[in-house]
């Protein structure tokens, strides 16, 4: 973990990348859990680093509120050329550190994927807040690598949010 300067933010808090937090709707920076990954960890022995070193339970959430959670890069379900657009979050004093984060239309795909009440909610508060575009979003679901039934359900539940949020 500590020779590997470059991590990825896959979850919830990546969305920090790209917007300030006193821009967005409370709702979304809520969590008080930080998905994070490695480009380079085959075995997963970096993800577990993290989860010892400051995950649920550990004397950095005790002392913080807050943990990581140490993941894989395929933890996330994402649209077709991501890394491509990867948001940089260089922290000015987390020098040489990098923390590259999801585009956010990307994120929100991911969390239509995962499907969960929370994440549906994550979704919801970024198209009421006009943060992503649905246009851009029917465009990533159909990036997306995934069974049929998977897309299709997607851009159903995507198409859902968008009319709750139409104008």
């Amino acid at each position: 973990m500590g020779d590997d300067p470059q991590i990825l933010v896959v979850a919830s808090h990546a969305i920090l990348a790209s917007y300030r937090a006193s821009t967005l709707p409370p709702g979304v920076t809520m969590s008080v859990e930080a998905d994070i990954a490695f480009f380079d960890d085959p075995d997963d022995s970096k993800s577990d680093l993290v989860d010892g070193a400051i995950g649920e339970d550990s004397m950095f959430h005790q002392t913080f509120g807050y943990y990581g959670q140490g993941v894989s890069t395929s933890t996330a379900t994402l649209p077709r050329g991501w890394e491509d657009r990867l948001v940089p979050f260089v922290p000015e004093d987390s020098h040489p550190a990098q923390a590259p984060c999801l585009d956010p239309s990307d994120l929100v795909v991911a969390k239509l994927v995962a499907g969960r009440r929370k994440d549906f909610a994550y979704a919801s508060d970024l198209l009421a807040g006009g943060l992503v575009d649905v246009a851009v979003l029917r465009d990533r679901v159909e990036m997306l690598q995934v069974v049929g039934a998977v897309k299709r359900r997607v851009a159903g539940d995507l198409e859902r949010l968008a009319a709750r949020h139409a104008p």
